[in-house]
């Protein structure tokens, strides 16, 4: 297996251009710009210099944090910087750039199933983080590549795995493994984008809905000789299972997130309270809970369906993980049509 290396030039500046489009301060922005400048010159120690000064004044600002993991990845002190990027993703934990970057330093340590863990928080968050989402490609490719491994020191005449192992080395264009010469190949770095929480609104969740089918256009035609016999095409129907689906992902998600907002949208105004209280007093018991400190993480797998017209019922297994809890449930969803959307209208734990 060959180490992962960190392209530093394009994080540097992916963080400086984000930075000065995130503050509207000059001052602001002159100071991200002369903390670049002096990373692109080499001169860490003075860089972070300058990044603690105005870190000392705004102590919680996530975009100078995050320049500051840039500077102590730069200046090879991976500890340091990961105690930065960890710190951010518990403070804001709705940005997927400092798991993006916690993944990026994980790999060039090998410990690649930290960095898949890290870079499938990052798309939890953000689904739509084509970043993240290469660069846990090139994490599974590198796993496949260390079972394959192994698989030939236990047996060198397993061809299959001779043929795979070539297979994937091919594909990530790699150099020959350390101690045989070659340089490391590198892994794409994060588009560093994290803003101010206070003056700019958290990025909001890609809409975990189903792509809308097109309904099919007639085409004009020439005016045919005989009168024509065809029955209309008639438009595709909208798949009721993949709406649901999508549905569930963007209620897990807006969890995750912690977006109450979207939480809570996706259940029905006729939503029967578990315990029968009023439909206020649930909503502002689930804001208490779901703003406690510490991130959450919200999953789920093998999800069944059954539909009936505008009504359905979704049975799944409920992964649930946060700072004082970690659990594992079956739930049961009992879902409602209303204009077009599939909303909750009950939900209950069990079989």
């Amino acid at each position: 297996m060959t180490q992962i290396r960190l392209n530093a030039a394009r994080l540097l500046a992916s963080a400086i251009s984000v930075a000065l489009v995130s503050f509207t301060s000059v001052a602001r922005a002159d100071t991200v710009q002369d903390i670049g400048k002096l990373l692109k010159q080499g001169q860490h120690a003075q860089a972070l210099e300058q990044v603690d000064k105005y870190l000392a004044g705004k102590p919680k600002d996530a975009q100078g944090r995050f320049l500051k993991g840039i500077v102590l990845t730069e200046m090879n002190k991976p500890n340091e910087a990961i105690g930065i990027f960890t710190k951010l993703t518990e403070d804001y934990p709705e940005l997927p750039e400092p798991y993006n970057n916690l993944a990026v330093i994980y790999a060039q340590q090998k410990q690649y199933e930290k960095a898949k863990q890290a870079l499938e928080m990052a798309i939890r968050t953000h689904p739509s983080y084509a970043t993240a989402h290469e660069n846990l490609g090139d994490i599974y490719a590198r796993l496949a590549s260390q079972a394959y491994d192994k698989a030939l020191q236990l047996d060198s005449s397993n061809s299959s795995a001779q043929n795979k192992l070539a297979l994937i080395r091919d594909l990530m264009t790699t150099s020959p493994r350390p101690g045989k010469g070659g340089k490391p190949t590198p892994i794409v770095v994060a588009d560093a984008r994290p803003t101010e929480p206070v003056k700019v609104e958290p990025p909001k969740p890609t809409p975990a809905v189903a792509t809308p089918v097109a309904t099919p256009v007639a085409p004009v035609a020439a005016k045919p000789v005989e009168p024509p016999k065809s029955v209309p095409t008639k438009p595709a129907a909208a798949d009721p299972n993949a709406d649901i689906a999508k549905m569930l992902d963007h209620w897990a998600n807006s969890w995750s997130r912690k977006d109450v907002k979207n939480y809570l949208a996706t259940y029905a105004r006729d939503f029967k309270t578990p315990g029968g209280e009023s439909r206020s007093a649930w909503e502002s018991e689930r804001q208490k809970r779901i703003a406690k400190p510490g991130s959450i993480n919200v999953s789920y797998e093998n999800l069944r369906v059954t539909v009936d017209g505008d009504t359905a019922t979704i049975k799944f297994r409920q992964h649930y993980k946060s700072a004082s809890l970690k659990s594992s449930s079956n739930k049961v969803l009992q879902l409602v049509k209303r204009d077009g959307k599939w909303l909750i209208q009950q939900e209950r734990v069990g079989n």
